[in-house]
This record gives structure tokens, C-alpha cells and sequence, in this order.
């Protein structure tokens, strides 16, 4: 995920004596939902479970995961004075079930954390009240981050007894079960660390079952190069032909493995109005949103994270949902993106073309479209179509034009 600059401050003299309850409440007053205390220290097992995630290269095109790893699996490293890593959290639990629009095909499904402000910036004004707040307070030293590398959130917020890392390798809370964001003072202060929370996840194993596209190899392992919030997120390339049918009508990020965790029922709703779902973010139309230039593509998604994801990636996703919608009046939405500037763009609109048109359209784009397009891999699109052609007994392929009319 983008991040957010380290924010750093100190005071001259101290009013008060060091307090984990008065850091406790001032954070709570601050609009945190969960407040715990770690020691500046991970321990080697989080250092080696990312060095073995890297060697396995499970982290696909995040380079910046394998960049400074030494410092992500070190809090010392990252910041030599830090002593101890007060870990916040912000409950943003939904009122309705996130996965609810997966069947209106029709329609793209947002990651329940992206439909609203951009938590980055929620957090980090918090964050940084509360850091001002306590270097007036205790003379201290302090670094704030907010999902920012490198520094390995989910083992710290463990650590610091917010939670556990379940089988889908996010925090789970007895109390606000997935649905937490993360945020992070680290202070020069010696605060006594308090106690790890157990795992509870016993012999449960919904959250694997769940995933569309098989993304733990293992329970508590991640092969991110499978999951569909990488995929529609972070992945900067073509998305793999294999992934894209079980994309459904996911547009960004996915909800599932979190969704399912039988914790959740403990959570409360949010009541934070910045994490509550707008409404044009909330099962907007694919066709709609296929139609999106970049400059409409700004002005729509300003203030929000999906906005980092980009214009052309963003794009590629819809016409995936659209080519998984199984609706053939879309087909001539999917036909226009045939000009699109970006390939990637071009790339997923012959492929949902492929799915929705009916031959007669297929054929006319497919001319039309390999008489002046020169990208190796929006052509290749185009060769499957041909492959399957000529393989097919009466010359029309069966993927192909399956959700036209019978002629």
C-alpha cells in the first residue's frame, strides 16, 4: 500500500511523568478505538517469516517489501533510539456485510476500507495529536507512521496485544474482529509492554476456503502474487488470464477472507463518519466507470485510496467485472476501450469483448483493432480469440460470444 512520511518530534522539558494510562486515554480521546504498548523489538521469528515470504517471492511486484527487510523486521534498526512502539487502532467494522454485491454483476465491488476518505489521512492527523501531545508532556522523542515502510505493522500490533495474526495473515481482535486499521508512535520512552495476545483461531479455516483465487499456500501464509487486492491494487501489469474469471466484479482491493472471520461478530459498526461508505463508492456501474478518462478519474476518486491505484489499472479492473458481468448489452462498452491510450486498458477490453459479443462483433472489432494495434500483449488477447476459432467445430469458439442470442 502507498505511504504516508514518518512525522518526528521532541520537547524541551517534561510537565508530567511517563503514563501508559494517560497515553491510553489520550489516544481513546483521539478517536482510537484500541491502544497497545511493544517493545521496540520484533524478535527473530517475524524476521524470518519475511525472509522466507521474499525468497518465495510471494510479494510479486512489491520491491519495496524486499528493499530495506532488515529494517522492516527491526524496529531498532529503522529508528536505533525507539524503545518502545505504541500500536493504535481504529475500528471501521461494516454495517452491512462488505461482500453483499458481489452477485450485482453488473455493478464493481470496493474494498469496504477504500469507500470513504483515505484512512491514511485519518489516522496520520491523529497520529500526529497524539505525538505532539505527548513530547509536550514527557520531554520524549517520537516517529509517527501510518502503513508506511518499513515497518511490519501486523507483528507489532500482535505484539503489543491489539490482536492476533490469523490464518489469512491479518489481525484478528477478539473485540473488533478484521476490522481494524493500524497506525504507530514509536517513542524513545521505556513503557512496560503489554502481553501478546494468544491465538484463537483453533481449527478454523474459513478465511482460506474463502479466497477466490487460492492464495494461501498454508495457513498463515500469503502468496500475494494470487490475491485479488494485490492483483487490482499494487500489480502494475497485465493481469493473468487465470486470476481473471475469479476476480468477479472485485474492482479494488477484496473482502472475503476478512469477511468470513467468525470473530467479526463481536465488532461493533464503526461510528466514525470518515469510514462510513459513500455512496457513489459503494456498488458503483461498471459502465460508468469504463467510460472514465484520467482527469474524471481524479476528480471522482480525490481524498480516497483508490485515487493512488491510477487511472489505467483502475480501468483494467472494470473491464474485467464487465467481461465477468454476463450482460452482452455491455459488450459495446467494452468495444470503445478498444481505442483507450493505455494498454492495459486495450488488453482487458478485447478480452471482456471476447465474453459478451456476439460473433459478428467480435469479428468487425478484431480487424479493426490488429490493423493498427502494435502491443505485443494486447495482440496476444486477440491470437487466444484465433486459437480457439480455429480449434472450434463450427468456427466459433465456445468461450467466445457465449452470452449473445442464440442465432
Amino acid at each position: 500500500m502507498a505511504a504516508v512520511k514518518e512525522t518526528q518530534a521532541s520537547a524541551p522539558a517534561p510537565a508530567t511523568a511517563p503514563s501508559k494510562a494517560a497515553i491510553r486515554d489520550r489516544a481513546l480521546a483521539l478517536g482510537f478505538d484500541a491502544v497497545g504498548f511493544a517493545p521496540a523489538d520484533l524478535g527473530p521469528a517475524a524476521g524470518q517469516t519475511l525472509i522466507r515470504f521474499l525468497e518465495q517471492g510471494y510479494h510479486g511486484d512489491m520491491g519495496w517489501l524486499a528493499a530495506h527487510a532488515e529494517r522492516r523486521a527491526n524496529p531498532n534498526v529503522l529508528w536505533p533510539q525507539a524503545r518502545t512502539v505504541i500500536v493504535l487502532g481504529a475500528n471501521y467494522a461494516p454495517h452491512e456485510d462488505p461482500c453483499a454485491l458481489l452477485g450485482a454483476r453488473e455493478r464493481g465491488v470496493i474494498s469496504l476500507y477504500a469507500r470513504n476518505r483515505d484512512y491514511h489521512d485519518v489516522l496520520k492527523k491523529r497520529l500526529k495529536a497524539l505525538a505532539r501531545w505527548m513530547a509536550e508532556s514527557f520531554a520524549c522523542q517520537v516517529k509517527v507512521f501510518v502503513d508506511t515502510a518499513p515497518v511490519m505493522e501486523k507483528p507489532l500490533a500482535a505484539r503489543a496485544g491489539l490482536g492476533w495474526q490469523g490464518k489469512h495473515t491479518n489481525l484478528v481482535s477478539r473485540r473488533y474482529g478484521s476490522w481494524l486499521f493500524l497506525g504507530e508512535v514509536f517513542t524513545d520512552l521505556v513503557l512496560t509492554p503489554d502481553a501478546p495476545e494468544d491465538d484463537h483461531c483453533g481449527r478454523c479455516r474459513r478465511c482460506l476456503d474463502a479466497c477466490p483465487t487460492q492464495a494461501f499456500p498454508a495457513p498463515y501464509r500469503l502468496d500475494a502474487r494470487r490475491c485479488i487486492s494485490y492483483l487490482t491494487i499494487e500489480h502494475k501489469g497485465h493481469i493473468a488470464a487465470e486470476f481473471r474469471a475469479a476476480m468477479g466484479n472485485r474492482i479494488y482491493g477484496c473482502d472475503d477472507c476478512l469477511a468470513v472471520c467468525p470473530w467479526n461478530k463481536f465488532a461493533m459498526p464503526t461510528r466514525e463518519a470518515a469510514f462510513l461508505p459513500r455512496a457513489e463508492l459503494t456498488g458503483p456501474r461498471l459502465a460508468e466507470l469504463a467510460t472514465l478518462d484520467d482527469a474524471a478519474f481524479r476528480r471522482r476518486f480525490a481524498g480516497t485510496a483508490i485515487k493512488r491505484t491510477g487511472r489505467d489499472r483502475f480501468v483494467r479492473n472494470v473491464l474485467i467485472a464487465l467481461g465477468n458481468s454476463g450482460d452482452p448489452t455491455l459488450a459495446a462498452v467494452a468495444e470503445k476501450r478498444l481505442d483507450d491510450a493505455s494498454p492495459l486498458v486495450r488488453a482487458m477490453a478485447v478480452w471482456a469483448l471476447l465474453r459478451l459479443g456476439d460473433p459478428a462483433t467480435i469479428a468487425r472489432a478484431r480487424a479493426r483493432s490488429l490493423a493498427v494495434e502494435a502491443d505485443p500483449a494486447v495482440r496476444a488477447e486477440w491470437e487466444v480469440e484465433t486459437r480457439e476459432r480455429a480449434g472450434s467445430d463450427d468456427g466459433i469458439p465456445e468461450t467466445l460470444g457465449k452470452n449473445a442470442p442464440e442465432r
